[in-house]
């Protein structure tokens, strides 16, 4: 069933079609994702050592490389039910100003208060702090979606939420900030003299902006130090591509009702949470030698760790308190300009996506802020809505193909994740439209000396 005139411009699943069951895409995976190491021992983290920093249940999902699906609780099925199902929108709009024969279709997670596909994992882990009885979560956020998802979560389950926002972003979207606290969470600009981390960082770099990084660490510390907290994080690890498996899920099945065969999957990749969470029942049939796609994930030329990084063992932050992890990394102490797209601004990339990138399952390319917000502004204008300037990378490279698609005359399938909308990003959206946004991409100098902090690990 592929006539056009078939496909509804949005194909929504019915409450009882939603996923019961997180993927683990681990569990197909030949080549396992390298286990995180203690930074002291350089031998693998153990539960009990994870279980300082993170939530009991979740350190259980983080271990577990063999087991296919996890049941989602009743209780985040019934919090899912207030936002979910998503919508899988066929752009027909976009198709005909592109004029492509390439069908063009979108996983939009911007239907919640939070703006993003951030809420799908923030629920989860804030249930499984408070089935432990703790206190609170102390975290980091970016561009903030994470950090108002958490905060989101912790308000519905009466938990403390503390968040170190990265500056450069508390002073881009003062918004985004202001939603964090109308629910109820302390937010905190990164790095801050609140953290003995922080202090370190900031005299070791006075003024600077922040990173994901930076803001990672005084998170752990403020975490670590508090009795009755744990730390929690929105994406990198396999605990959160677990959960935003919902994504993709959702997706394929929604794709199956009309019998569609996606060619091409497009997500944003900063840490990886949305990427991985997309992709992962399709990455999963990869796997089994079912079918076959082409991934495509697309980060921001000012931080480019697939496509510019190494594959090695790196610390998960810029203090260097947190586990070291094998991804493909710009180093730990690499701090990225303070582009707008401050969810992608990570020095490091998920050890499952690195792992698939390694083995070649997946393609990676990297865009210009100038050219991922004219293609934002295109959308916006042809679609009708606001995109996440993190988003606004998968849409660039979603048009690029459908123009290829233009040129060869195939009519391919591609779909993309939207993961978000742009509503408080409206700093960046000025700059843009005043003409004063400039790209920034690093030189090799500048990435050697992020290089040369990297840790001496055999492994």
């Amino acid at each position: 069933m592929t006539d056009n005139k078939k496909i509804p411009y949005k194909i929504y699943l019915e409450e009882n079609e939603m996923p019961k069951q997180w993927y683990n895409v681990r569990a197909d995976m030949k080549n396992k994702p390298a286990p995180l190491l203690n930074p002291g021992t350089l031998e693998p983290m153990t539960a009990e050592e994870l279980g300082h920093v993170f939530c009991d249940e979740l350190v259980k999902q983080e271990l577990d490389d063999t087991t296919a699906y996890f049941d989602i609780p009743q209780e985040i099925q019934d919090f899912y039910k207030m936002y979910r199902p998503s919508p899988l929108v066929r752009a027909y709009c976009l198709e005909e100003a592109l004029g492509t024969p390439a069908k063009i279709y979108y996983k939009f997670e911007g239907n919640n208060t939070s703006g993003s596909h951030k809420l799908n994992s923030a629920i989860a882990q804030a249930y499984y702090a408070k089935k432990q009885g703790l206190k609170g979560v102390t975290t980091e956020t970016g561009a903030g979606q994470w950090g108002t998802a958490l905060s989101m979560a912790c308000a519905y389950l009466g938990l403390d939420c503390k968040v170190y926002m990265v500056k450069c972003s508390y002073e881009q979207k003062p918004f985004r900030r202001e939603v964090m606290r109308t629910y109820g969470a302390d937010v905190t600009p990164s790095p801050s003299e609140t953290t003995n981390v922080g202090r370190k960082i900031l005299a070791e770099h006075p003024g600077t902006t922040g990173s994901l990084g930076c803001a990672i660490s005084e998170a752990v510390e403020a975490a670590t130090t508090r009795e009755g907290y744990r730390y929690v994080l929105g994406s990198v690890l396999a605990q959160v591509l677990l959960h935003q498996s919902v994504i993709g899920l959702e997706t394929k099945a929604a794709l199956d009702k009309y019998g569609i065969e996606p060619d091409i999957i497009i997500g944003c990749a900063g840490g990886g949470s949305n990427l991985g969470g997309l992709i992962s029942p399709f990455m999963g049939e990869k796997l089994r030698g079912e079918k076959d796609y082409r991934i495509i994930a697309v980060e921001p030329a000012s931080c480019p760790s697939l496509t510019r990084g190494k594959y090695a063992y790196d610390f998960c932050d810029t203090g260097m308190v947190c586990p070291l992890a094998k991804m493909y990394t710009l180093g730990s102490g690499f701090i990225p300009s303070p582009n707008h797209a401050g969810g992608l601004r990570y020095h490091g990339m998920s050890s499952i996506l690195s792992q698939l990138y390694d083995d070649k399952l997946m393609e990676a390319v990297s865009v210009e802020q100038t050219a991922v917000f004219e293609a934002a502004t295109k959308f916006a204008r042809i679609e009708g809505i606001l995109p996440a300037p993190e988003s606004s990378h998968a849409i660039k490279v979603a048009m690029d193909e459908a123009l290829k698609c233009k040129e060869t005359g195939e009519e391919k399938t591609i779909v993309f994740g939207l993961t978000g909308t742009g509503y408080f990003d409206m700093v960046a959206y000025e700059k843009f439209n005043d003409g004063k946004m400039e790209d920034y991409i690093p030189t090799d100098e500048d990435l050697a000396v992020g290089f040369a902090g990297l840790p001496k690990v055999d492994k």
